[in-house]
This record gives structure tokens, C-alpha cells and sequence, in this order.
């Protein structure tokens, strides 16, 4: 199957997806799975692996195992490291101390502010699931402390992760959708371009933080509101707390070496330099520096002999998060493998009169589609390439804001084929009924607010 009924089929595929996890109650594993596998069939995508001409096609059950594997291959292992150290964060007490130094930075009547603005810093050098994964100790401890509303902070944290993640390099989105462009050779415009974009986008997220806090009850607010023991309390269960250099290793070691990595790699280091910074810049690597700062915390409290039970606990707090998002690494697989994106593309023409919000239109479409918003940014700016001049964009400076509509349309939007949808729903304590309404709104309100600032800026830039 081919053409505008493919786009309807799928549309109705998530639209069922959606109806099984929140309203028939199916387990969001197996609704994803078998959408997947009914949607791949639907769009042609064989039974067995088909040979025409020297080119394989694979069949479904390949498909749909590259799909799960590849998830696991690219973010798994950070997430169960990210976790580790966030578990033996909060085990030490170190997460409380890390709560109460962001509240003196940003002030204690501003938590939701300053937990956006951690995570729009650290999601500059760092994936956002990543970047997620690790703040969220911080996260739920400001949340005990401050007693703000946990669906408020969870969509602050992710929002601010997701700004710098498609607007500011060293993101890998962005800076390949600049090297298509043309730009690769004038990052420092489009970082500075990727900050201004990010206010508006950071200032809507904030203001639908607020409202959808006041709708929505995650379980983590269930049992703040019920806790019988106060912060204080609980902290002080916890004895003398790590002060901060040791609190902040784990999370600021990982930081510091994947920013050296992409450092390395847009600066084009050569050799041995390249090789070490690339190597240590590593997701994994740079947290298992992490895990080893962790354990030497561990250790400091005393706690050194809970390692192995910390560690069992967080895996299985994790296998569950794994297995949802690596459900919707499938779905986005099985989009990939039919001919939907292609459709997409081929008729690009038919909107390319709509200037600057062209690229917006067309890598939101493409991030709807298939769930990846760096997928979503490559392929749009290989497609609005040929394009910049009929479109007006071939200034240095319209093409780096090219580069933002581009990334504000890969954020728009998030849901159950996105693995930071997955990520954040279940850190957060939602479930995915209350993920659509806070991270896929979130999403398409911080993207939207972001394109109007691009356009703001279209009328000023030539």
C-alpha cells in the first residue's frame, strides 16, 4: 500500500494505540507491539525476506527485531546506567543536596523555573533521554522538598531538556541539519539563534507546566500529599549529607566528558586527541565514569554494602521503561520500512509556497510519523535543501533559522512512538493516558511558541 491511504491508515493505526493503553487498559507493550505488526502488514511489508533484483526487502519479523534491538542498542545501556546512578543518588542523600543547592541558585519560590533551566543547560552536550534519566533524582527530591506539583516539574525538566536537544549543537540534530544546509562551518550563529528560539519555546512550556499541573495528578503527587514525614525528616534519616562536590560528580562528570566528545568532533581533532575525547564522550563510557563517582559516594556514606541491592532495585524499576520504549523503537522501525515517509516527501512540493514554516510543517509531519526528532531534523533539511532559494532561506542567516524551524517542527510532537515520551511518562509516575496530555500537549506547545519566535526573527533576519 501506497499514496494518501497509507497516511490514513496509519493515522487510524495510532488512534487505535492510543484507545487500547488509555481506554481498554492494554498494556502498553503489547498495544504498541501488535499496532506495529498489524500497520507493517497492512502497508505491505512482507511476511519472509523478499530478494528483487540483488535488493532485500526484509520481512515483518525482521523488521520488527531490528526495530527492538536497535532501541536497546542506542539508549538502553545508558538508561540503566542513568538510573543506577539516580538510584544511589537518592540512596546517599546526595539528590537532597543537590535540590537545596538549585534552590539557593534560582531562589526557593521558583523550583519549576530552575529545574527547566538545569535541563535546558544539561541537554546541551547531552542526549535529552539521557539527560532526563540523570536529573530525575534531583527532580523528585525538589518535589519532596518544595511540595510543588510533580506533573509540573516533570514537564518543566523534560521541556527544558528538549529546547537545547533540537535547537543548540552540540546536539547531533542540529548539527547535521546545518552541515546540510550549508551552515556546518558557522555553528557559533546557529547556537546563538538556537538560544533566542529556546526562550519562547521555555516560556509557553513554563506557562502550560503551571495550568496542566492543576489537571493532572501523577502518583508521585499522590504520595507527597500523603506523606506523614516531612523533608526535613527525611533528609535527616539520611545523616550527614555528601557535600556538594561529591553530590555533583556523578551527574557533572558524565556532562563535562560527552561535552569534551563533541567538542572533539566539531573542533575535527585528528588522532590520538580525537580517539581518547570521542571514546571517553561515549554515552555509556561518560556514565560509567558517572557509576564510578556513584560508588565512591556510596562508599563515603557507608553504604557500600547496599550496591548490589541498589543495583537490583533499579533494574527492576528500569525493565520496565526499557521494554515500552523499545515497543515504540519497533513502531518507528516499521513507519521507516514502509513507504509512508517516502509519500511524505515526494509530494513536499505541494506546501513548499509556505516560506519559512515549509520546514516547520514537514519535520513536525515527520516527527509525528516516525517518533525520532534527529531523524526528523536530517531528513527535513535534506529535503528543504534543494529548496532554500525558491523558498527565500539562502542567506547564512535565514538558513540557520531554517535550521530552527526545522527543529521546532522535530519537537512537535511527542507520543508513544517517541522513547522520551516513554521515558518521561513513566520517571514522571504517569501513566501514558496522562503522557498525551502532558508531554505530547507540552511538545506541540513549546514547538509552536518556538516557530512563532523563528518567524519573529524571519521579518528581522535577510
Amino acid at each position: 500500500m501506497s499514496g494518501f491511504a497509507l497516511v490514513i491508515i496509519f493515522i487510524i493505526a495510532i488512534v487505535a494505540m492510543i484507545v487500547a493503553i488509555s481506554k481498554l487498559k492494554i498494556h502498553p507493550f503489547l498495544a504498541i507491539m501488535a499496532v506495529s505488526l498489524i500497520f507493517g502488514l497492512v502497508a505491505g511489508i512482507p511476511l519472509v525476506n523478499v530478494t528483487v533484483d540483488g535488493k532485500t526487502t526484509q520481512g515483518i519479523a525482521n523488521v520488527i527485531g531490528a526495530g527492538f534491538s536497535g532501541t536497546f542498542t542506542s539508549i538502553g545501556i545508558v538508561i540503566i546506567l542513568g538510573a543506577l546512578i539516580g538510584t544511589i543518588l537518592e540512596a546517599t542523600g546526595a539528590a537532597f543536596k543537590l535540590a537545596e543547592l538549585v534552590i539557593k541558585v534560582v531562589g526557593p519560590k521558583h523550583p519549576v523555573l530552575a529545574v527547566q533551566i538545569m535541563g535546558w543547560v544539561v541537554s546541551i552536550p547531552v542526549f535529552c533521554d539521557s539527560g532526563f534519566v540523570i536529573l530525575d533524582p534531583i527532580r523528585k527530591a525538589l518535589v519532596k522538598k518544595t511540595k510543588v506539583s510533580s506533573v509540573a516539574m516533570t514537564v518543566a525538566l523534560s521541556t527544558g531538556l528538549y529546547a537545547s536537544h533540537v535547537f543548540i549543537p552540540p546536539t547531533p540534530g542540529p548539527i547535521a541539519a546545518a552541515n546540510t544546509l550549508g551552515v556546518g562551518n558557522n555553528l557559533l550563529l546557529v547556537m546563538g539563534l538556537g538560544v533566542l528560539v529556546s526562550i519562547p519555546a521555555l516560556i509557553g512550556a513554563m506557562l502550560f507546566a503551571q495550568y496542566i499541573a492543576k489537571k493532572v495528578k501523577s502518583s508521585e503527587d499522590v504520595e507527597v500529599d500523603t506523606a506523614t514525614q516531612s523533608y526535613e525528616a527525611l533528609v535527616a534519616s539520611y545523616g550527614k549529607l555528601p557535600n556538594g562536590f561529591i553530590s555533583l560528580a556523578p551527574i557533572v562528570v558524565p556532562i563535562i566528558l560527552m561535552a569534551l566528545g563533541s567538542i572533539a568532533s566539531m573542533a575535527k581533532w585528528t588522532g590520538f586527541a580525537y580517539s581518547f575525547f570521542a571514546f571517553l564522550g561515549t554515552p555509556i563510557i561518560a556514565l560509567a565514569a558517572g557509576i564510578l563517582f556513584a560508588i565512591w559516594q556510596l562508599h563515603g556514606a557507608g553504604k557500600i554494602d547496599k550496591f548490589y541491592a541498589v543495583t537490583n532495585d533499579t533494574l527492576k524499576v528500569v525493565g520496565p521503561i526499557l521494554f515500552i520504549t523499545a515497543a515504540g523503537g519497533v513502531l518507528g522501525r516499521v513507519i521507516a520500512s514502509t513507504s509512508l515517509v517516502k509519500f511524505i516527501t515526494d509530494n513536499s512540493s505541494v506546501i513548499a509556497v509556505i516560506g519559512i514554516f515549509f520546514p516547520f510543517i514537514l519535520s513536525a509531519i515527520l516527527k509525528t510519523a516516525q517518533g525520532s526528532s534527529t531523524v526528523a531534523l536530517t531528513t527535513t533539511a535534506g529535503i528543504v535543501a534543494p529548496l532554500l532559494g525558491a523558498l527565500n532561506l539562502d542567506s547564512p542567516a535565514r538558513i540557520a533559522l531554517t535550521v530552527m524551524a526545522i527543529g521546532a517542527g522535530a519537537m512537535t510532537v511527542s507520543h508513544a512512538n517517541d522513547s522520551y515520551f516513554w521515558v518521561v511518562t513513566n520517571f514522571g509516575g504517569m501513566t501514558p493516558e496522562q503522557g498525551y496530555k502532558t508531554q505530547t500537549v507540552a511538545t506541540l506547545v513549546e514547538g509552536v511558541c518556538a516557530m512563532i519566535g523563528v518567524f519573529i526573527l524571519s521579518l528581522i533576519l535577510k
